[in-house]
């Protein structure tokens, strides 16, 4: 066997590439994960998560040069000084917004599973069958029932913590015992719940930190530090859970700095026979072969990998038969929401920093109502106290300046909304050939905005949540709502979807290649829909199912 052959291929280590990794090589599959990044890994490469706010050169913040160099990541929360090293350097590469699209990376073993927001909830038996009672884009060639036990293998596996609610809009999960809501949240969700009668409902969010000891993994320690990664391996990450059970079984090897160019496609047996990968330290170029293949380098990478791939046969790529091969794009949209203080509660206060906060599931078009849009949304939100750092308009200096920052502020309440965005075949991606990166490689060019629904949407979403916070008691409530744009949610989906029919899409209900049965692609480019729930413990359901089934089709000589 040549050095470079392999049982498996997975290219991508970020939630679902490890996921793919720990399914294969658990199964006996000898397996190489391709990464276009550095390594980190678990607890030693975590430089920062140890280190106190006056231990950063500007106490965490961003500077003028940061600003310079990152003008996307600029545009939000992420750019700041105490995790740069985990986004992706823009200069080197660069894409093209054809539409404004904020689309923030993480290129390291690992990827974005290092930085997740671990708010992880089911999706249930309506966001399945939306496309086809909606006569939207294409039906799921799946529904609940199929996933629902690799929900609960993948909840098991990660550790999720919540509440079982009751809910159909939210199915109930194996969790982890939940986090506590503290005394406002608890107040607010009592008086909430009562008002609307069952119809709305304020819960404990679900996350993937764990709530007791796990597989080596210690209980969160409520630090509320986990994009710095967590050295208690608290919160699910491929360097916490995935990737040591693969290097467990003996039958990983895993290759940072190894950028996938292309899927190599063998015409003769409409298979894959490998990939090609460009070093991303010498710029040599290798090829690597294998009996099946992951694809799990994101949704918009894994979009390029295709594009790019089998130009001889298919000029659109391998998958593009179809003509939906870097279409229906979709994300959440947000930056809407509202907040104010909660009065009565100056004598309380809470210990730690917990690493989660309260879901308002979807509860719009739901029980035969009907808006004006279709779809819903919903909200994650918390309350808490302000800190030292609050500005206090009456004072600016003096004594009463430090005698009212030694005490904690006024309670707040926040609550965002995260809305559903339609597939709509017009927002995609190509690939731009006159632009190129630093290894000469062309780029994405992104072509995606929210439309007539989702802005109509966004108007209930602004309006709800004033009323309901007020409902609730919050006084003084305030509602904020930031431009609509796409890749804010970090919640890339589409340009791969899976389908019933090959003329209509890219992937099977197995999440294989139409046009190459034994290629899978299980991260977000499989979603065919977006619903408005967090969509990553779909996609590490989906990518266990798809390997249970391509090793099985493996022994039977299919694939």
């Amino acid at each position: 066997m040549s050095t470079n052959t392999y049982d498996a291929i997975v290219i991508g280590s970020g939630i679902s590439g490890g996921w793919a990794a720990k399914e294969l090589t658990e199964k006996g599959l000898k397996t190489i994960m391709l990464e276009r990044g550095r390594n980190i890994e678990h607890i030693k490469d975590y430089v920062n998560a140890t280190k106190a706010p006056w231990e950063f050169p500007h106490r965490g913040g961003r500077t003028q040069e940061m600003i310079k160099d990152y003008p996307v990541l600029k545009r939000d929360y992420p750019l700041n000084e105490t995790n740069l090293d985990y986004w992706v350097n823009e200069k080197e590469s660069p894409y093209v917004e054809v539409k404004r699209f904020d689309w923030f990376r993480g290129y390291q073993v690992g990827g974005r599973s290092l930085m997740w927001g671990r708010q992880s909830y089911r999706w249930a038996d309506i966001d399945f069958e939306a496309n086809l009672k909606d006569g939207i884009a294409v039906d799921w060639p799946v529904r609940y029932k199929d996933l629902a036990p690799w929900y609960s293998y993948a909840e098991k596996f990660a550790g999720i913590s919540g509440n079982r609610d009751g809910l159909s809009i939210l199915p109930d999960g194996d969790f982890m015992p939940p986090m506590e809501m503290n005394c406002v949240e608890k107040d607010v969700s009592a008086r909430f719940n009562t008002h609307y009668k069952g119809l709305r409902h304020m819960v404990i969010g679900r996350t993937a930190n764990i709530t007791e000891p796990l597989k080596g993994r210690t209980s969160c320690q409520y630090r509320n530090k986990c994009w710095l990664g967590c050295p208690f391996g608290a919160y699910f990450s491929t360097q916490s859970s995935t990737l040591p059970a693969a290097v467990a079984t003996g039958n990983l090897t895993v290759r940072p700095w190894s950028i996938v160019t292309k899927i190599l496609y063998d015409k003769d047996t409409k298979k894959a026979k490998g990939v090609e990968v460009l070093d991303a330290e010498t710029n040599k170029t290798y090829e690597f072969y294998a009996k099946v293949i992951f694809l799990n380098a994101s949704t918009l990478n894994s979009a390029w990998v295709l594009m790019n791939s089998a130009t001889d046969i298919w000029p659109g790529g391998l998958g593009s038969s179809s003509g939906e091969l870097g279409h229906n794009l979709m994300d959440h949209h947000l930056g809407v929401g509202a907040s104010g203080n909660m009065e009565g509660y100056e004598d309380k206060y809470y210990f730690g920093r917990r690493a989660n906060g309260i879901y308002i599931p979807r509860y719009r078009n739901l029980n035969g109502e009907k808006r004006d849009y279709i779809r819903g949304f919903g909200y994650q939100g918390r309350a808490s106290r302000e800190a030292w750092s609050r500005n206090i308009p009456e004072y600016s200096i003096g004594g009463d300046f430090k005698d009212a920052l030694s005490e904690p502020g006024n309670w707040t309440m926040n609550i965002g909304g995260f809305g559903e965005t339609l597939p709509y075949h017009d927002n995609k991606v190509t690939l731009d050939k006159n632009k190129k990166d630093k290894w000469g490689l062309p780029v994405l060019a992104i072509d995606a905005i929210i439309r007539d629904n989702e802005n109509k949407m966004r108007v209930d979403m602004i309006n709800d949540a004033k009323e309901m916070l007020e409902t609730a008691g919050v006084k003084g409530v305030k509602t904020h709502i930031m431009e609509g744009v796409l890749g804010r949610g970090i919640h890339e989906m589409g340009t791969a979807r899976m389908g019933r029919d090959p003329k209509t899409s890219v992937l099977n209900e197995w999440n294989q290649v139409w046009d190459a049965k034994n290629v899978f692609v299980t991260d977000g480019a499989a979603m065919t829909s977006s619903a408005c729930q967090n969509p990553s413990l779909t996609y590490m359901a989906l990518t266990a199912r798809a390997a249970d089934y391509a090793v099985k089709e493996l022994k039977k000589g299919n694939v």
